[in-house]
């Protein structure tokens, strides 16, 4: 019997760790028969596991979801990677999973064999939460969903968006994908109206809802999703058409949150971040290569200062 049941075990470890399994090879890897293998199965569904067979040459079983979760089976790192994952979600950035989490958490905790529960003890007890400053906005569970799902079924989608100098407004967009830093949720999207990427903080997203139109698929420019993060944490973002291709762009400079676009054979758009306009002025200008500024203007209007500064300084000096 206890031969049964560690088969039956064994059995369900593999099912759920590949999507489907043929059933000589199921078989072969348990060393049992293939009537064996149909007894198993049976004892696994009297067990609330929903296990679908096929049948044929190619036959074999796989675990379909059911109406009700039975128990999962669990190795020794998953289950503390799951503890842990839980311990950051009841204190994390979205909202509403909180209490959730923590009786998930107690539930998984209770069954856990001591060395397991020492080990995630220890790493909770030997961290220290650092809370940033100003704090960390939480979003609603329910909105991640949906942005999920429409990003999934590739669904335009409307929202009410907050800029961060205030302003609100309307956008329809089609959502590619997801984007977390830990402290904030980024929606990367085509923006409809504006005929461009862009990324939206989803703390400052409002009544979203999917519009039930459908798009093609479309890929933003290599880097993207990882520069247009960087790029709004930064206080000034720029956008800069370099007269040259990426590549050699690449060459001469490619710092982090760089997105290089190409617009044609001999041109790409830039588009940057940085706390500093004079750092953004110098670094575009020591590209050695022509380049127009789109925005922002107060960059535009740095780079003529320093432009006439500079000429300035090689004009002949003054005879005594």
């Amino acid at each position: 019997m206890a031969d049964t049941a560690g088969r039956v075990l064994r059995l369900l470890s593999l099912l759920q760790a590949h999507r489907e399994w043929p059933g000589p090879e199921l078989a072969g890897r348990l060393g049992v028969s293939a009537r064996t293998l149909r007894r198993d199965v049976g004892r696994l569904r009297d067990l609330g596991y929903p296990v679908h067979a096929t049948t044929g040459p190619a036959g074999g079983y796989r675990l379909e979801a059911g109406t009700a979760m039975p128990p999962l089976l669990l190795d020794d790192a998953e289950a503390v990677a799951i503890a842990v994952g839980l311990r950051v979600a009841a204190s994390g950035t979205v909202a509403g999973i909180e209490e959730t989490s923590a009786r998930a958490l107690a539930k998984l905790e209770q069954v856990l064999p001591s060395r397991l529960r020492r080990r995630v003890h220890t790493l909770q007890s030997q961290t220290q939460p650092v809370t940033p400053v100003g704090g960390t906005p939480t979003v609603e569970a329910g909105t991640l969903a949906l942005l999920a799902q429409t990003c999934r079924d590739r669904e335009r989608i409307r929202f009410g968006y907050r800029r961060r100098d205030g302003q609100e407004g309307g956008r329809i967009a089609e959502p590619y994908r997801l984007a977390s830093t830990g402290r904030r949720w980024y929606l990367v999207a085509w923006d409809v109206d504006r005929q461009d990427w862009r990324t939206f903080r989803v703390d400052r997203l409002s009544s979203p809802r999917s519009t039930g139109v459908r798009f093609p698929p479309r890929e933003p420019p290599p880097g993207y999703v990882e520069a247009s993060i960087v790029a709004p944490i930064s206080r000034h973002r720029a956008v800069v058409t370099v007269h040259a291709p990426p590549a050699t762009v690449a060459e001469r400079y490619s710092g982090p949150g760089w997105v290089l676009q190409e617009l044609d054979e001999r041109s790409c758009l830039l588009r940057t971040g940085g706390d500093s306009l004079e750092w953004l002025a110098l670094t575009i200008g020591l590209l050695g290569l022509d380049f127009t500024v789109h925005e922002p203007p107060e960059l535009v209007g740095l780079i003529r200062e320093l432009a006439a500064r500079l000429q300035a300084s090689t004009e002949p000096p003054l005879r005594q």
